[in-house]
């Protein structure tokens, strides 16, 4: 633990507070927006049919997506302290810096780049390339040709000002919540309840902790309100408010979805769904009802990647702003309020994992494999981060406390230690290779250090 200390003291970069400094554009609504958009996604019309898989019972089913929003909150418990305390666009690259020192630090803002933002932009993009070519194919390649004209739309949006990539973020989430909505009532309303005594009986080799990872893939994102704490405009009041409230939210709603597709269609008929929300809504309403699902899973798609093109690109900046070798991305166009150089790399580097998806012939797929693994493996230091700050820094001002500490960011940890072990054993190449990704970091970082010698001598 000295050490831990050691390390922070001396790596600290003098520059930290200059990127603190931001306009306060966002607003409650803007926040809960930005995370309800990336949240709720792809995922809710994907998962359900692969929870359905590995559970024996329609209860247990509801009780997996009750239990992902409760995990959730814990989580959101943890990081509406370190983003009420530590507001900086950097997120949880800062609490890792403040925790653990520069080294650790540089592989999360590296592993973020290369993996975990552009690898979920690239996902998000092949939903989207999906669900368009059922609408208007463009040939063989049809899904990927979306997925890269998408990318460059969406960022050159973003580059126009975050002005306006907030505006189409709120428009986005509003339709994708109102979507959500009718889904509901066409499985409870509208839909013909399924026959239990046709249904098929399910498998016996189901795996709850295996439907557990793809519940909580459903709610990835809530902790992306950390990297706009710095320009929410009341962030004492307004930043747990957005986490508890979006978290809310989309539980509700994913519950009710849940229910409406149990209804609509049955645990077995689910589990052996291709496309669970297209066959509820042809139950429902036809083909036509088909054809609405595309669209509302298109715009659900939208909807993240626009919210995840939009806190992406700050921590890229946090890397050039205390990193030399990533100097280039550290530059903030004041008069738009955008990360302009930041966002055209993370751009690029999205738009490279397009390729290789489009190569394994499995996009998405291979997107999930990509990123699971980091993604919890950081999430388990961020949390820890918590711990050491706590004890480093007492007498740090903090609007709010994680109530029932230190027992609530110790569970957070096992349950992302749990997660971790799953993400590497239920995963594919794609994960082996997002941790050698993340790995090259590490000779990044010496470079890093001889660069910086190099100026300073």
């Amino acid at each position: 633990m000295n050490q831990l200390k050691n390390d922070s003291i001396t790596d600290s970069p003098a520059n930290v507070s200059e990127i603190t400094t931001f306009k306060k554009t966002l607003s409650f609504v803007d926040v809960t927006a930005i995370i309800v958009g990336i949240v709720i996604g792809a995922g809710i019309f994907e998962t359900p049919a692969l929870v359905a898989a590995n559970v024996g019972s329609p209860q247990i089913a509801l009780l997996t997506w009750l239990l992902g929003g409760g995990i959730s909150l814990i989580g959101a418990l943890c990081y509406a302290e370190l983003a009420t305390t530590y507001p900086h666009a950097g997120g949880n690259y800062y609490y890792l810096m403040r925790a653990f020192g520069k080294k650790v630090a540089f592989l999360f803002a590296w592993t973020r780049m290369s993996v975990l933002q552009t690898g979920s932009i690239a996902l998000l993009a092949f939903v989207f390339g999906d669900y368009a070519s059922q609408l208007w194919r463009l040939g063989y390649y049809s899904t990927s040709i979306y997925a890269v004209l998408v990318i460059a739309l969406f960022t050159g949006l973003n580059l126009a000002g975050t002005q306006q990539g907030k505006q189409m973020q709120n428009w986005l989430s509003a339709a994708i919540v109102l979507g959500l909505l009718l889904v509901v009532v066409g499985g409870l309303i509208f839909a013909a309840p399924y026959n239990v005594s046709t249904s098929v009986e399910l498998p016996s080799s189901g795996n709850f902790g295996l439907a557990m990872v793809f519940v909580l893939l459903s709610y990835g994102g809530w902790n992306e309100a950390a990297y706009v704490s710095a320009e929410t405009r009341n962030l004492k009041r307004d930043l747990a408010r957005s986490l508890f409230w979006s978290i809310g939210i989309i539980t509700t709603i994913y519950l009710l979805v849940n229910v409406a597709y149990i209804r609509g269609l049955g645990l077995s008929a689910m589990a052996d769904s291709e496309a669970v929300a297209a066959d509820l809504m042809r139950n429902a309403f036809g083909q036509s009802g088909a054809i609405f699902i595309s669209i509302l899973v298109a715009i659900a798609a939208l909807s993240s990647l626009n919210a995840t093109i939009i806190t992406g690109a700050r921590t890229n900046y946090a890397l050039g702003k205390d990193f030399s070798l990533f100097t280039v991305l550290g530059r903030w166009r004041s008069h738009n309020s955008t990360p302009t150089n930041a966002l055209l790399a993370q751009g690029a580097i999205s738009l490279a994992l397009v390729l290789l998806g489009t190569f394994t012939r499995n996009g998405f797929e291979t997107m999930v494999d990509y990123t699971a693994p980091t993604f919890w493996f950081f999430f388990l230091l961020t949390t820890v981060s918590l711990l050491i700050l706590r004890w480093r820094e007492p007498q740090v001002q903090r609007p709010f406390r994680v109530p029932f500490y230190p027992l609530t960011p110790i569970l957070f940890c096992l349950i992302c230690g749990y997660l971790l072990y799953s993400s590497l054993v239920y995963t594919g190449v794609g994960a082996i290779v997002g941790v050698v990704v993340a790995i090259a970091g590490i000779p990044l970082w010496l470079l890093s250090k001889h660069i910086s010698r190099q100026n300073n001598s």
